[in-house]
């Protein structure tokens, strides 16, 4: 993977003006934007998606238009919130019916026909319950005597944005983190994926972690139990209803059947996600927000700006992936070696993108809307966002001796993760 910057210089073919790029990233003309967009947006998929991402972009400027004004966005349930609180209530309301029906059915028996029916019904509040999310098992899991400069790290953080610190770290492949949470006691787990660690500086990395931590903190119903479980059983109870494909005989009718209660349960999980859409929109401003009082506002700018050029360190790995899957035996008995230079070689890759690429993918981020998904604002007004009002100095610092010993944590994951990105491929 190389870093050495490919230059190039030539006129602009729409306006004259002199243009000096790099050939690894896309040329364009800073005077004029021509080719600054070259690549067409990925469609939405259907009516639905589209006005999810039109509502999710309004909700952004909107909200980015009221910290402008002095707003602070403080972290509160609104009508919004109390209205989806109700809804995935009783959302599991359905399900507990469902349960105590079944048992009573069962207890009545009705010469057996209340047997079949209770099973049916106990059958469907099973496949219908909330599910609590487990540690996983393919990933590696660190506790707290695992990594403990890690673990202290993320205790200041939390420390500096006011909430209660994580039980587990998880460590992926992903160019992303996040928090949940895990188990029926409702333990904290933070997740972190290596290629995006291992490209930002440590105050990044201490917003970043200021960020997911703010994100228990800032009224995010999403991140709730009752709503999250609420939208996962939805979620189920539409996968039960969807049409067989290619029916004949007797499924046609069974399609017919289900089409009232699968529009019915799509209409209740699209209301479900509207009324949750402007919390987890203000949520992530207010994470943004302890990212900048953990990290300092430079470094909270500086993760937005990586953030945005995330789908480079994905190109880069699959590169690395697809370089080895080439070269077949050999790459086998080399992973191991190509594993521990891999992270050495994204960072240099990320170090060597050019001011320019940053500043066109701003450009795009403004002409397209650029978020995540629907229940992010659009990148470049979370960055605006940040940069309104006074700097912020760092609440936690991350000096190079702990650096190191975090380090030194992480090793066997680092080896473990790049292993897995080489031997195993790169979906990203």
């Amino acid at each position: 993977m190389t870093s050495a910057a490919e230059q190039i210089t030539q006129a602009c073919p729409e306006c004259g003006a002199r243009i000096e790029g790099d050939r690894r990233f896309t040329l364009w003309c800073a005077a004029c934007e021509w080719n600054v967009d070259p690549a067409k947006p990925e469609p939405e998929r259907g009516r639905v998606d589209r006005a999810r991402r039109a509502l999710a972009r309004a909700y952004g400027e909107k909200l980015l238009g009221e910290v402008a004004q002095g707003g602070v966005l403080p972290a509160r349930r609104d009508t919004s919130a109390v209205l989806a609180y109700a809804l995935a209530l009783a959302v599991h309301a359905v399900t507990a019916v469902l349960l105590v029906t079944g048992v009573w059915c069962l207890v009545r028996g009705w010469g057996g026909v209340g047997m079949v029916a209770g099973a049916i019904l106990l059958a469907m509040a099973v496949a219908l319950r909330p599910r609590f999310a487990r540690l996983p098992d393919d990933r590696p899991v660190l506790r707290r005597a695992d990594a403990p400069e890690l673990f202290a790290l993320v205790d200041d953080v939390a420390r500096s944005v006011g909430t209660r610190t994580v039980d587990a770290i998880v460590v992926d492949d992903e160019v992303n983190a996040s928090v949940s949470t895990y188990g029926l006691r409702g333990r904290r787990r933070l997740t972190i994926g290596l290629p995006l660690w291992e490209i930002l500086t440590p105050q990044e990395r201490v917003a970043l972690l200021g960020h997911e931590l703010g994100h228990y903190g800032n009224g995010d119903t999403r991140h709730g139990v009752v709503v999250g479980t609420a939208l996962q059983s939805l979620g189920q109870w539409r996968y039960y209803f969807a049409p067989i494909p290619n029916p004949s005989g007797v499924q046609i009718l069974v399609n017919l059947v289900y089409v009232v209660p699968r529009l019915f349960v799509h209409g209740v999980l699209m209301l479900l996600d509207q009324l949750t859409l402007r919390t987890a929109q203000r949520a992530e401003y207010l994470a943004d927000r302890e990212a900048a009082r953990a990290g300092s506002t430079d470094a909270a700018v500086g993760l937005m700006d990586r953030l945005l050029i995330a789908d480079s360190a994905v190109t880069a790995l699959r590169r690395e992936a697809n370089q080895a899957a080439l070269r077949g035996h050999r790459a086998a008995q080399r992973a191991e070696a190509r594993a521990e230079e891999l992270w050495d070689r994204l960072a240099a890759h990320m170090a060597s993108v050019p001011g320019h690429e940053y500043e066109r993918l701003r450009r795009v981020g403004a002409r397209r809307g650029h978020s995540v998904d629907s229940t992010h604002p659009p990148t470049h007004l979370r960055r605006a966002c940040l940069l309104r009002g006074p700097a912020v100095p760092a609440a936690v610092t991350a000096d190079a001796d702990r650096e190191g010993r975090i380090a030194g944590e992480l090793a066997a994951a680092r080896a473990e993760v790049a292993r897995g990105i080489v031997r195993d491929g790169y979906q990203g």
